[in-house]
């Protein structure tokens, strides 16, 4: 009977939170749209894929050859060459203008020293204040150039008489989970446990604030409730709110970006489902701390945005990290959720192979939300 009578006032209070919600109809359309509006616009802004690199040629021998060797930077969808430059301060200037990344330079003697069989030297100057771009772009060259070397040597064997060359080390490459190496598969996924970990602690963060703000704590501290059910009763509109969320932004993914669910879509709902429930928890105790709305939403975009998004192993490898800062990456929830999102997206695994990533889950919601429960004050301060 006790139980019933709990289970109806945390009830009664999730209404009247729901109620609330209601009145306040932009924060509502703002929780719920505002997810989806993110995503499309970081998924069509966001791309890592490095392809068409701007390019200037420096060519100061001119010859034949030098004309045939740089023919191989034209049919590609990864070099794209902006201009033909005369000098280096033109580079200089086209790369401090952000109009090229890199610059080929071909020496006066490049022929010459190919024809005398000595080898020919191929500058390459690239713009450093990007170095992941960078060294991209430099493999990309290199590779180009040793599809030309290969081809060069194999018609020089084949003019003296040796055929069916075969190379001693070949290499089959097969791509699992991401075949075609699109960004957008992984950055999406991640996108949509960054933004759901942030609107989750926000919307919360406003609750037990906003009460204190308006006067009405008062009233709910004379009412015959305990601090468990007023954090039920606060939290599970909210949780509802953020897995409706994760159905529209998911779906958006999906339908909109062509990102693939190999997974089940359950499961992924119910680990969400999860997280929600701990970064929504994390949400009241800043409202608990904070009693002003103002800073509760400063307060919580510091701490879940920061961490989400620099120690998640989204962007940033968590195993390049030192080891203190590794440590402090175990207490980050979006680090699990991120795992779990590529992992049934990409990968179509299950429970079986998430259950790490779960028992994480389910500990910091767990520990979250004692936590919240023990901030919650239901006394008037004295």
């Amino acid at each position: 009977m006790r139980l019933i009578r709990s289970l109806v006032r945390t009830l009664v209070i999730a209404d009247k939170e729901w109620i609330q919600i209601k009145r306040d109809t932009r924060s509502l359309a703002l929780s719920i749209f505002l997810p989806m509006f993110l995503i499309i616009l970081f998924g069509y802004a966001l791309n890592m894929d490095v392809k068409r690199v701007s390019t200037a040629v420096f060519d100061q021998d001119r010859s034949w050859f030098s004309r045939s060797f740089l023919e191989n930077f034209s049919h590609t969808e990864y070099i794209s060459i902006y201009k033909y430059v005369d000098d280096y301060q033109e580079i200089d200037s086209l790369i401090n203008s952000g109009k090229i990344s890199m610059a080929i330079v071909l020496p006066g003697d490049f022929s010459k020293r190919f024809n005398s069989g000595r080898p020919a030297d191929v500058q390459l100057v690239v713009n450093g204040s990007d170095s992941t771009s960078a060294m991209i772009s430099i493999g990309y060259v290199k590779a180009i150039i040793f599809d030309f070397n290969r081809r060069l040597k194999l018609d020089e064997l084949r003019g003296l008489g040796i055929s069916g060359i075969k190379m001693p080390v070949d290499i089959k490459s097969r791509i699992w989970y991401n075949s075609e190496l699109k960004s957008k598969n992984f950055i999406i996924p991640g996108n949509i446990v960054i933004i759901m970990a942030i609107i989750s602690a926000l919307i919360t963060s406003l609750t037990i604030s906003r009460e204190w703000e308006r006067g009405t704590m008062e009233t709910l501290i004379t009412t015959p409730v305990r601090k468990h059910e007023v954090f039920f009763g606060k939290l599970i509109p909210y949780v509802l709110i953020a897995l409706f969320d994760v159905v529209l932004t998911v779906s958006c993914g999906y339908f909109v970006f062509d990102v693939p669910l190999e997974g089940s879509f359950l499961e992924l709902l119910l680990i969400s489902l999860l997280f929600l429930v701990g970064t929504s928890s994390l949400g009241i105790m800043i409202s608990s701390a904070a009693k002003s709305q103002v800073l509760a939403v400063q307060m919580s975009m510091i701490i879940t945005y920061l961490p989400s998004l620099f120690l998640s192993d989204y962007i940033f490898p968590v195993r390049n990290m030192p080891i203190f800062v590794q440590l402090v990456t175990y207490v980050v929830p979006a680090k699990y959720l991120i795992y779990v999102m590529k992992s049934i997206a990409l990968k179509g695994v299950g429970f079986t192979l998430l259950w790490t990533q779960i028992l994480f889950l389910f500990i910091y919601a767990l520990v979250v939300g004692l936590i919240s429960m023990k901030k919650l004050s239901l006394k008037l301060a004295e």
